[in-house]
This record gives structure tokens, sequence and C-alpha cells, in this order.
């Protein structure tokens, strides 16, 4: 009979990157993660980088941090503002694996690396610079939405940031879930103002249900999520580099803890 044996890493190994996805019935999501993830490899050869799941998805994420023992990592949500899952849900996986030393670095959002990658995807659905300089034009950011005011006010941060790699067009925030204004209530009351070329720009890291019925409100064009985009692996080993500078690694992540909007 074989017995199965954890390999260890080396000493002088940095953490293993766990990239901490949300999770989607949408059968394209998996695909883009993964794809995502290869793109973060390619550019930290040698870095071990895994995947967990909060839910809908394998492997969940206390499944992957229970792989990794008593080793080191640095947790990176694939998530894109300061709600529930980045405060209580992760924090809750690392408690619940105590052997593991482990940090959690920021979410993603809001950075200007964010905004380079929904730009891009803007310019791919048909977003050109005379558009910039239409007053017909505007944007509408359609994201997941939360309940916590910290995760509202990372989003209007990032449509701030757009408007403003934009030439001053409006960008407005907009919300599927939880949240107000919807997107469908975003986009009339930018008609409202005389805004005729209304684009919808994907603030999701994967295709999923909420980013479909986001882009089926658009009058005009709406961008794909972020996906993996260049800027999204940089800002992924941004955060965890981030979180390496920060200090010693630690055996817990109280609930409570406070992350900062941006860097």
């Amino acid at each position: 009979m074989h017995r199965i044996r954890h390999l260890t890493r080396p000493a002088s190994a940095a953490p293993a990157l766990v990239a901490v996805a949300h999770g989607s019935r949408d059968l394209r999501a998996p695909h883009a993660v993964a794809a995502l993830l290869e793109r973060v490899r390619e550019l930290r050869p040698g870095l071990e980088v895994r995947l967990g799941h909060i839910e809908l998805n394998a492997p969940l994420l206390p499944e992957t941090l229970h792989a990794l023992g008593d080793g080191e990592a640095v947790l990176v949500p694939l998530l894109l503002g300061r709600g529930h899952h980045v405060k209580h849900d992760i924090p809750a996986s690392v408690a619940a694996a105590p052997a593991l030393r482990a940090r959690v670095a920021a979410p993603l959002g809001p950075h200007p690396l964010l905004v380079e990658a929904l730009h891009d995807r803007l310019t791919e659905a048909g977003w050109h610079p005379s558009d910039q300089g239409n007053r017909d034009s505007a944007v509408v950011l359609a994201a997941a939405g939360s309940r916590d005011p910290e995760s509202a006010a990372d989003t209007r941060r990032t449509a701030r940031f757009l408007g403003e790699r934009l030439g001053g067009v409006p960008v407005v925030p907009a919300y599927t879930s939880a949240a107000s204004p919807t997107v469908p209530a975003a986009v009339r009351a930018l008609a409202a103002r005389g805004h005729h070329r209304i684009a919808v720009a994907s603030y999701f890291t994967a295709p999923g249900r909420f980013a479909s019925a986001a882009a089926a409100h658009a009058p005009w064009i709406a961008a794909a999520p972020l996906g993996a985009h260049p800027a999204m692996a940089r800002l992924i080993l941004h955060r965890y580099d981030q979180a390496l500078a920060a200090g010693p690694l630690a055996y817990d992540i109280p609930t409570h803890t406070r992350f900062p909007a941006s860097a």
C-alpha cells in the first residue's frame, strides 16, 4: 500500500499565492480565472500559485488552505472592493486553518491597473477616442453591489478614476444586487440628462449571471468582464507583494481587519 506524502517547500521559498475567487455557476468563469492565473505564473515563474473559491466551484478555499498544511501563504482576493467576503468570509477560512501562516492581501480595487483594464475592455467593445469629447457619451460602471458602505465607496472611486481616464466623460456606478442605483436605473438617468451613447463597463473579474444581466441593459455597447487582462495579473502580484512588505506573516487574521482603499 502506497502512502501519500505531502511535499514541503524549501525554507527559502516564497509564500504561496492563493487567489481567492468568488465562484460562479457560469461555466465560463472557472476558465477565465484559470487563464488569469496562468498569466500570473508567466509573470512570476517559480511562485506557487493556487486557487480557492468562496462558494460554488472547486476547490473551495478551506480545501486549498488545508492542503498547504503548516506552510506560508498570501491570500489575494480576486474581488474588487471591501465587502463581506473580504472582511469576514476569507479571514474566517484562515482562522479555521490555524497551522497555516497566512496574510490576507487587500482586494484588487480600487487601483489604476483596474482602470487600465476597464478602458481596454471598453475599447475592445467599440469605444473610440472621439467618444471622450462627445457630450452624448457616458458610461455605467456595472458592479455586483454590496451592503457594505466601504464597498460602494470603492466602486465610486473606480468610477471617478475611469471618468478621468476617459477625459471627463460621466461614469456612473451601478449595481446588479444589494445596492442602488441599479444598472437600468443608471441608464435611464443618463438618458434623461441627454446622453444617447451609453456604454456599460463590466466591473466583474469573470463572466457570470450578474455580468450578463448588466450587459443586457446596455443601450449601446457592453464591455466584457476584466478576465485575463494583463493588468489584472500585474495587480494580483502587486497585492501579493504589498502584503509581504507589510510585515511578518500572521497566524490568524481578525475578522475586523481593515484594508487600504487603494495603493
